[in-house]
């Protein structure tokens, strides 16, 4: 049996694959751990075989006030919970990093490889790489480092830019048709690979994703037909979208950004076990 700790007691993420290896409950026994005070730190890490590290804060914010606190929590924090993971012998760590790491979605077609060097545009961005290269240096036979760097996860209850688009889509009557591409990650797809990883017992660097990707037009299409909304897609607004690319939520919502496909790839298992229909359709429902 595997003795999971699960650091990140409230993360969406975090709640989704203990619930997720529950379904198995005589192969893993999992915990949850609480680090919004200093109490953590007394918790004996030595009883675990893996620690799954998603304590952070995941939103974006562009209040300068707020840029320490991102390093002290995203950064500082997960390299502390990863050397008391070292010491008190734990075999695996893994850390969920994120594709924010190359920077913002693009007006142009942007196709991220292997050879594409991060290039965080914000603090967030920047507090996630830190906290990668920080744990990198901790990684060995005998206390292998996984770093995941998903692009935007949803599925039921999930936050963030997901549930803004469904919330519009149940509503509007008209939505722009625009050309772009996105790579996604429905939450079952995620809690998969992670628990491949922890059987497997791998380290490296892994870049999970939904084998489809999808333009932000058809996301709202689907969802609108999950809800029975018969939404018109028009190119009508494309001239002045196109004119405004630059601007954040414009760009958030219309922006090209997607990993090479082959990168995804994983060969000791299938993990994308939700096609994007069916997750639509999941999330939805």
């Amino acid at each position: 049996m595997k003795k999971i700790l699960i650091t990140g007691k409230n993360s969406y993420i975090g709640i989704s694959f203990e619930n997720w290896l529950m379904k198995e409950a005589d192969n893993y026994k999992v915990d949850t751990l609480d680090m919004k005070d200093e109490l953590w730190r007394e918790k004996d890490f030595s009883h675990y075989d893996v620690v799954f590290h998603v304590a952070g804060i995941a939103h974006v914010s562009s209040d300068p006030k707020m840029e320490q606190l991102y390093y002290k929590v995203n950064r500082d924090l997960t390299i502390e919970a990863a050397k008391k993971a070292k010491e008190a012998g734990v075999k695996q760590f893994i850390f969920m990093s994120s594709i924010i790491v190359y920077g913002d979605s693009s007006s142009n077609k942007r196709i991220i490889d292997r050879n594409t060097l991060p290039t965080p545009s914000n603090f967030y961005g920047r507090s996630k790489l830190q906290a990668e290269e920080g744990i990198r240096f901790l990684d060995s036979d005998n206390f292998k480092v996984v770093i995941l760097r998903p692009p935007m996860i949803y599925g039921k209850d999930s936050k963030g830019n997901y549930p803004r688009l469904a919330k519009l889509a149940k509503k509007i009557p008209i939505f722009p048709d625009i050309e772009n591409g996105r790579s996604m990650l429905h939450i079952d797809n995620l809690c998969e690979i992670i628990r491949l990883i922890i059987d497997n017992k791998e380290q490296g660097l892994f870049f999970p994703q939904n084998k489809e990707y999808v333009r932000t037009s058809e996301l709202v299409k689907v969802i609108a037909e999950a809800h029975d909304n018969k939404i018109w897609m028009t190119k009508l607004f494309n001239p002045v979208i196109k004119l405004v690319s630059g601007i954040g939520f414009v760009n958030k919502v219309f922006g090209n950004l997607v990993y090479e496909r082959s990168m995804s790839d994983y060969g000791k298992g299938n993990y994308r076990i939700r096609s994007f229909e069916e997750s639509i359709e999941m999330t939805e429902k």
